[in-house]
C-alpha cells in the first residue's frame, strides 16, 4: 500500500462530496481518529458510506431521520476485520472534525487527516482494526513530515466539550505500541 496523489493504492474509494480544498495543502500535521457505527452500536450495513456519500436512506432506520442530512465526511474508515475504504484524498479537506481545536489553533480540518474507526465508545476494538490503523499511520507519518507520533488524537481531544470518540474502550497505549 502507498499514497498516490492523496489515495490509497488498492483499496476500496468512494469519493465523498464533502471534501474541499485546504486552505494550506503543505500544513497537513494531524491526525484524528474518530469511532462512527450506524446505527448506534451496530456494524456492518453500509451506512457509513451511504452517509459520507450524502445517500442515506431516513427510512431504514429512525435514528437516520436525525442524521440523514448532515454534511460529513473523512479520509478513511476502518471496518472491524480490517478493511480500509478512503472517501477524501488526503490533500483535501474532509468534514470530520467540525468545532475543533489543536495547539491553540481551530479549524482541525484545515490540517488534518481524519480516520473513522467502525466502533462505538464502549465496544472493544478489534485487532485488525489496530494493525491495519497502525499500518495506515506508520504510512501517514512517512509521507506527511509533519505528522508525527506526538501529533495523532482522539476527537475528544480537540472537541472535548461535544465528543468523546474513540472512547474508552480505545487503547491508546496498545495503538501506540504498534508504531515506531
Amino acid at each position: 500500500m502507498k499514497i498516490v496523489q492523496g489515495w490509497l493504492s488498492d483499496i476500496e474509494r468512494i469519493e465523498s462530496p464533502n471534501a474541499d480544498p485546504r486552505p494550506s495543502p503543505d500544513d497537513i500535521s494531524l491526525l484524528v481518529i474518530h469511532n462512527i457505527s450506524l446505527p448506534p452500536e451496530q456494524f456492518g450495513g453500509g451506512y457509513i458510506g451511504q452517509l459520507f456519500s450524502n445517500c442515506l436512506d431516513p427510512t431504514q432506520h429512525p435514528y437516520f431521520r436525525e442524521i440523514h442530512q448532515l454534511k460529513v465526511s473523512a479520509h478513511l474508515l476502518i471496518d472491524r476485520v480490517g478493511k480500509l475504504t478512503q472517501f477524501v484524498a488526503f490533500d483535501k479537506r474532509a468534514w470530520h472534525a467540525g468545532i475543533s481545536q489543536f495547539e491553540g489553533r481551530s479549524c482541525c480540518n484545515d490540517f488534518s487527516i481524519g480516520i473513522e474507526l467502525e466502533g462505538a465508545d464502549q465496544i472493544p476494538y478489534t485487532e485488525a482494526q489496530y494493525t491495519a490503523l497502525s499500518q495506515v499511520t506508520k504510512l501517514l507519518i512517512d509521507h506527511y513530515a509533519l505528522i508525527t507520533v506526538e501529533r495523532i488524537v482522539g476527537h475528544s481531544d480537540i472537541a472535548p466539550e461535544r465528543k468523546t470518540d474513540p472512547g474508552p474502550a480505545f487503547n491508546w497505549h496498545k495503538f501506540r505500541k504498534l508504531l515506531p
